[in-house]
């Protein structure tokens, strides 16, 4: 087996603590001695031991003179745990294959120097682009303390997110639905508008066997989420966030209601009369939420693109067609003036779930004060 190989093997493993290490980063660790792997980890729970010093857990053979694959540059600072590079350095690994550099400036370089100080050879760098790509979240969320966000819908082959009655169960598949719930488990936080409450009345749940339910965070800037909605309902059980422009919201015994249900209220200053997402992003980057699923409407979807909040774009599209020009389509607002001042993506990738067709880009040049 080739350097790739192995790491393909740290990848996978790192990829079983989806969903319950936020905002740490996932990572895979594989040892290898005479070209047998002796030992596997991988990071599973925010607080717990990292990927090396589970692999190393998981061995019962002398490691020395053996070699570690590691998704991501190991760790070199005390934290909850203590530093990786002691445990690879007191194991008398001989050589450090790493996938990712670590962004994190407690890091940041720093492990692979000390680990080259004590005389073990490293080389960085192996399957970098998929080490990257699986912790996206992380890298941006360690440099920017702002949720990474992941705008996400589902539409027909002509751009429609409901018909023209607003019925819109269901546009893609049975399986295109299952597979989004992954990003559900993925992300640490849901985002709807009150609009998608008000008519769907959803639970926002991951539906996942062994699933972890993200945090619910609903936009209403006027508080006019019911009191018997599911979310209130079940707001005790479920972390769930209500956000409104603070200046419209005097009613202080709803307030009172729904903070007795459970539910958490951020006010934030007024955007034209609507939330200012990029002051509760900040808000919600210093409690830790490293990342949100947009599952929002068009106006929401609109108002987070123009914020300059969004990272990523998620497109489900089935093989229909709804018609209508009152039909709603998946960003509203007023939009741009000309084609020229389009919200551009990149780094499309496409791939095929079930008969729907799935486009995942990056937003080009976001800015935070867009």
């Amino acid at each position: 087996m080739t350097d790739k190989d192995y790491m393909k093997t740290a990848l996978e493993l790192a990829k079983l603590g989806m969903g319950f290490v936020n905002p740490n980063p996932m990572v895979g660790a594989v040892i290898v001695k005479n070209g047998r792997i002796i030992g596997k980890g991988f990071h599973r729970k925010c607080g717990e031991l990292h990927a090396e010093r589970n692999a190393f857990a998981n061995c019962q053979e002398d490691c020395t003179g053996a070699e570690m694959y590691v998704t991501l540059e190991p760790c070199c600072h005390y934290g909850r745990t203590p530093p990786c590079t002691e445990a690879i350095i007191e194991h008398q690994i001989k050589r450090v294959i790493i996938g990712s550099s670590d962004p994190n400036p407690l890091v940041a370089g720093k492990g692979v120097q000390i680990l080259r100080e004590h005389g073990i050879e490293v080389t960085e760098g192996v399957l970098k682009e998929e080490c990257d790509e699986l912790n996206e979240i992380f890298m941006h969320y360690i440099t920017s303390q702002r949720p990474f966000v992941t705008m996400k819908y589902a539409m027909t082959a002509d751009g429609k997110i409901a018909a023209y009655t607003g019925l819109s169960k269901w546009i893609s598949s049975e399986e295109a639905r299952r597979h989004s719930q992954i990003d559900r488990l993925k992300h640490s936080a849901i985002m709807v508008g009150i609009g998608t409450v008000l008519a769907d009345n959803p639970m926002l749940t991951c539906r996942l066997a062994n699933g972890r339910n993200p945090v619910r965070i609903i936009c209403d800037s006027h508080l006019r989420i019911p009191l018997d909605s599911n979310i209130v309902a079940t707001a005790a059980h479920i972390p769930s966030i209500i956000s409104c422009v603070g200046e419209q919201c005097r009613d202080e015994q709803k307030i009172k209601e729904l903070e007795n249900c459970g539910c958490r209220i951020i006010r934030t200053s007024s955007d034209n009369g609507h939330i200012d997402l990029n002051e509760l992003m900040l808000v919600l980057g210093a409690e830790k939420i490293d990342s949100i699923l947009l599952e929002g409407g068009g106006e929401l979807n609109w108002s987070a693109l123009k914020s300059g909040i969004v990272s990523k774009v998620k497109t489900y599209i089935a093989p229909k067609i709804f018609g209508g020009t009152a039909a709603r389509s998946p960003v509203g607002g007023k939009g741009v003036s000309c084609p020229d001042h389009a919200f551009m993506l990149k780094d499309s990738k496409i791939s095929r779930i079930g008969e729907d067709i799935l486009i995942e880009s990056r937003v080009a040049d976001v800015h935070w004060d867009h």
